[in-house]
Parts: structure tokens; C-alpha cells; sequence
């Protein structure tokens, strides 16, 4: 089995933006833009033997705001740029109720049958708190990333860290 870290796409791979005062994805290609320091901390955690795996909530797509093959290209530049191995992906909206999109665990659980990942030797670094309710519901460390966003739920993450690369020196201090 091998040790995972769990990455939220939007707000901890890139930028989101801003809809009515709220942070979201990035609806357009031109849009989308990898943070500083990701590829860093992406490249440490790889070579520290992490499966980097991507697991996102689009909903934008189901409430035809982005159309899928944009979230598509999207990947495909994550993927032309960072040691990403998945990235898995729920295009529901809430009201699906299905049990992949988070707070569920279900993109987690899927990821773990995959690549026989031991979740509790992983982590999932997010910036919301469904993020955080989903690693937890999975068995995995926490690591919360604060934008100091309002959250409409309480979240107790395992660490509060401030950017990828933050939380990608935690992961590997832990590891000494």
C-alpha cells in the first residue's frame, strides 16, 4: 500500500476567483492559474514517495456555468505542469445527493481502491470545510489551507497551514 496526499483542486492547486463575494473555480481556460509554490510543494511530496491525487467538487458543470471539456483542459494543464498521478472528479450539485462529492469521502474511497492507498498514512489538504469532513470521513490527516474565507460549516482540521507549500512542509517534517 503507499501513502497519498489528497489535494482540493481550486484554492490549493489554483486560484479561485470571486462570484457575488464568494470564492469559486475558474469558469474559463484563460481564467485558470496555478498558485506560487505548488509545483514546489508538488515536486517534494512526489519525491518523498506521496501519490498525489486530486480530488474536486465542479459543480459548475451540472449548473451549466463551465462546460465539461473546459474543466477538462483545465486538468490536462494541471497535468502538463505538476507530478499529479489522478484526478478524480465530481460534476454533481448538491442536490444530486450522490456520494461522491464532498463533505462525502466518496472520491477519497474511490482514489484508495485504485492505487491500494493507505489512508490512514495520508493526507488531504483542502480549503473549505468539506474538504476537511471529507478526509476525516475517510481516515486521512487534515491539513486546512486559510484564506480566511467565511466558512458555513465548522471544520477541526489536523493542521491550519496558509498556502500548498506550507502544508507540504508539515507532511514532511512528520515524516522524520
Amino acid at each position: 500500500m503507499v501513502s497519498a496526499v489528497f489535494l482540493d483542486r481550486d484554492g490549493v492547486i489554483n486560484a479561485n476567483l470571486e462570484r457575488n463575494g464568494k470564492p469559486v473555480a475558474p469558469t474559463k481556460l484563460s481564467d485558470f492559474r496555478i498558485l506560487p509554490g505548488v509545483a514546489e510543494a508538488a515536486r517534494l511530496l512526489k519525491e518523498a514517495g506521496f501519490l498525489l491525487v486530486i480530488v474536486t467538487n465542479q459543480p459548475d458543470v451540472a449548473n451549466g456555468l463551465t462546460p465539461k471539456a473546459t474543466v477538462e483542459a483545465m486538468h490536462a494543464e494541471i497535468m502538463r505542469q505538476l507530478p499529479i498521478d489522478d484526478i478524480i472528479v465530481c460534476f454533481h450539485a448538491d442536490a444530486d445527493n450522490c456520494s461522491c462529492r464532498k463533505p462525502k469521502p466518496g472520491m477519497i474511497l474511490e482514489a484508495a481502491a485504485r492505487h491500494r492507498i493507505d489512508l490512514a498514512a495520508s493526507y488531504l489538504v483542502g480549503d473549505r470545510w468539506r474538504d476537511v469532513h471529507a478526509g476525516r470521513s475517510a481516515g486521512c490527516r487534515t491539513i486546512f489551507v486559510d484564506y480566511g474565507y467565511p466558512q458555513d460549516q465548522p471544520h477541526e482540521p489536523d493542521k491550519l497551514v496558509h498556502s500548498l507549500r506550507e502544508a507540504a512542509d508539515f507532511i514532511l517534517a512528520t515524516l522524520n
